[in-house]
């Protein structure tokens, strides 16, 4: 567990943010009104998901001591009046999440304005604020998320086998497939590509052994985009891979663009996560299809990760001026009565 501090707040109000993902938890202590956290506590074992989904208890093991901690070394006898945790599978892996966080959290600290989201929800909120808008978050896969304030529309996000298209892990397996066509001879090959695939993997007949029985396929797969990224210069098939995700990429976006927006100047769609370090190979065909499907939209970095984006939702709670929709799974606040959920 390693700590991060920032400039000391007078005693008085504090708000939790909580971020669970497959590399750790991290936890953060701000200021109702702060824009930077006043300290930050990293905890390095990611939260255990079990036949139950999510684990709470495990989580509670890790953030709770932080949050004290935090607490102890920033509040000055301060209390905590918001809380909201983020986590990676909230929406389908999080039951036991909703159903014993609240009451633990309220016993334990005090707190009793909670929110419990869906990383994507995090992400939205750290990358977009409480502004209308979308946000696409890929890495070795893709979501995107957007909402009119009204509710959430959300397209894709439903794992390599059907979907993320344009993820990582998509980009990796057609590159991969370009190179073994051209192991064979068949139409569609790259030999840019398969001289690529021989230096990472080896003789290409062994890489279905090598890929098939791995638990972690989708981020093998993923580990491969970085070479097609590599040949897209030189290579047409390289080149076609990366316009054909930028395409879907930009089709996600479309999807969940409010439609009060579509044509609105200035309309930003954010771009997060580690799949946009590719850069320009993926970026220019990204903007490209993104001016012909949402002409006002501007393809812009995210301001901020899933902790800011925590951070912000739980001081929206302190303040009674949370703006983003709830949602029985990608924002749940509990004691609270949701207005429209619906979710296209």
């Amino acid at each position: 567990m390693t700590s991060h501090g920032h400039a000391a707040a007078a005693p008085g109000a504090y708000v939790l943010g909580v971020d669970s993902g497959g590399s750790g938890l991290r936890v953060a202590l701000a200021g109702p009104d702060a824009a930077a956290p006043l300290g930050t506590v990293v905890c390095g074992e990611p939260v255990r998901t079990g036949a139950g989904g999510i684990e709470a208890a495990h989580l509670l093991e890790q953030a709770l001591p932080a949050a004290r901690e935090l607490l102890a070394r920033h509040g000055g006898g301060g209390r905590i009046t918001a809380a909201a945790v983020g986590a990676a599978g909230m929406t389908t892996l999080g039951d036991r999440l909703r159903a014993e966080l609240p009451a633990a959290l309220e016993e334990a600290l005090g707190v009793r304005r909670i929110a419990l989201a869906a990383d994507a929800v995090t992400a939205y909120a750290g990358a977009v604020g409480q502004r209308a808008g979308a946000v696409v978050a890929a890495g070795t896969g893709l979501i995107a998320l957007g909402t009119d304030l009204t509710r959430w529309r959300r397209a894709d996000g439903w794992g390599h086998l059907l979907g993320d298209s344009g993820g990582g892990a998509w980009i990796g397996r057609a590159g991969l497939d370009a190179a073994m066509r051209a192991h064979d001879g068949r139409r569609g090959g790259s030999a840019a590509l398969l001289e690529r695939l021989e230096a990472v993997f080896g003789p290409p007949p062994e890489l279905p052994g090598l890929l098939y029985p791995r638990a972690d396929r989708p981020a093998v797969l993923a580990s491969f985009a970085p070479e097609v990224a590599g040949c897209a210069a030189h290579d047409p098939v390289a080149e076609g891979i990366l316009r054909a995700a930028g395409t879907h990429i930009a089709e996600a976006a479309a999807a969940v663009c409010p439609e009060a927006a579509a044509d609105e100047e200035g309309y930003e769609v954010a771009l997060t996560g580690g799949l946009f370090r590719m850069g320009e190979p993926l970026l220019v065909p990204l903007r490209e299809e993104l001016a012909r499907l949402l002409p006002g939209a501007r393809a812009v970095p995210g301001s901020g990760d899933p902790l800011i984006g925590a951070l912000r939702i739980a001081q929206g709670l302190a303040t009674g001026g949370l703006r983003l929709p709830h949602h029985p799974t990608l924002l749940c606040l509990p004691g609270h009565r949701a207005g429209d959920l619906g979710e296209r």
